[in-house]
């Protein structure tokens, strides 16, 4: 009698386990249908919707004034004749415009650069590094991550103009770079710090200082975190119209505050402001998709460490 008393959960055991175990086959079944063809066909739908407005002022910017006038940008696909270079010749003979993608680069490319070196160095500075109150001033570094540029924009404004760079390109290139600091150190500094030890004390026995340390072994490692935050900051200065509005000068806009001054001067000036509108935005994504596979590196670094 005991003998049959114990052997009844015995073998209940095996058919709850198999009742699981076709539950979870079922879901399984469901989810391996919806990561099919089905969840493709939304991901393509999706990601058309993402780039219809793209598309659409593509389109927009080959077509003259009068067709932008009397018909939107999908009437292209059934009278392709609408579609013309003239706009992008005009866009090169506007001054203004091709003046302000000149100053772009000139405010872009050095604010990038400035704020990869440094945030290079301070990132190592704070991981491998031992100095008095390290972790204190990396706490500060943190801190300044939750101020936001609108705060400074008066104080900054008052300090330039008392220095002799407000208004200028010089002092645009200085407030991205200050306002990029903070999350290119704290980005760099947790990069830097997973490298295993052991492989910066080999170097240090081979005779290798922190120069050499630092640009032989750590700046390789350190690849695919230094080209994902070069393309963070890239975009950000890019696409940034505040700052460049209050503190850049009259005579050298960047592309973003002349469109905005085209709008206000030419509201029908169409012709010129689609086309230099999917200029200003080609150009980045153009950055983006060239560093792409770095920067998928750098962001998926952390979850494999």
């Amino acid at each position: 009698m005991t003998t049959t008393t114990e052997a009844a959960p015995a073998e209940e055991a095996p058919a709850a386990r198999s009742a699981a175990g076709a539950e979870r086959s079922l879901g399984a079944r469901i989810a391996a249908r919806a990561g099919g063809g089905a969840m493709r066909v939304f991901l393509v739908l999706a990601g058309l919707f993402w780039l219809m407005p793209t598309i659409g002022l593509l389109l927009s910017s080959l077509r003259g004034p009068e067709d932008i006038a009397a018909s939107g940008w999908w009437k292209v696909f059934t009278a392709p004749s609408e579609l013309t270079f003239d706009n992008y010749q005009r866009l090169l003979d506007n001054s203004a415009i091709t003046g302000s993608l000149f100053s772009t680069v000139l405010i872009t490319v050095p604010s990038t650069l400035l704020v990869v070196v440094i945030g290079s160095f301070a990132g190592y500075a704070f991981a491998w590094m031992d100095f008095p109150g390290r972790d204190w001033w990396f706490l500060a570094v943190v801190g300044l991550l939750v101020v936001p540029v609108q705060v400074a924009l008066i104080p900054v404004s008052e300090l330039f103009g008392a220095i002799g760079i407000f208004e200028t390109t010089f002092g645009v290139i200085m407030f991205h770079t200050a306002f990029g600091l903070p999350f290119a150190i704290f980005l760099l500094r947790n990069f830097f710090a997973e490298i295993p030890r052991e492989l910066l004390e080999a170097a240090r026995l081979d005779g290798a200082g922190e120069i050499r340390l630092f640009t032989r072994v750590v700046m390789p490692l350190g690849g695919p975190a230094i080209a994902s935050l070069g393309i963070f900051q890239f975009l950000w200065v890019w696409n940034d119209m505040l700052v460049a509005l209050i503190f850049a000068g009259a005579d050298s806009p960047p592309i973003t505050v002349a469109l905005q001054q085209q709008v206000r001067q030419f509201g029908n000036n169409i012709d010129v402001l689609a086309p230099g509108a999917f200029v200003s935005m080609v150009i980045p994504l153009a950055v983006f998709f060239a560093f792409q596979r770095q920067f998928v590196s750098g962001v998926m670094a952390g979850a494999v460490k």
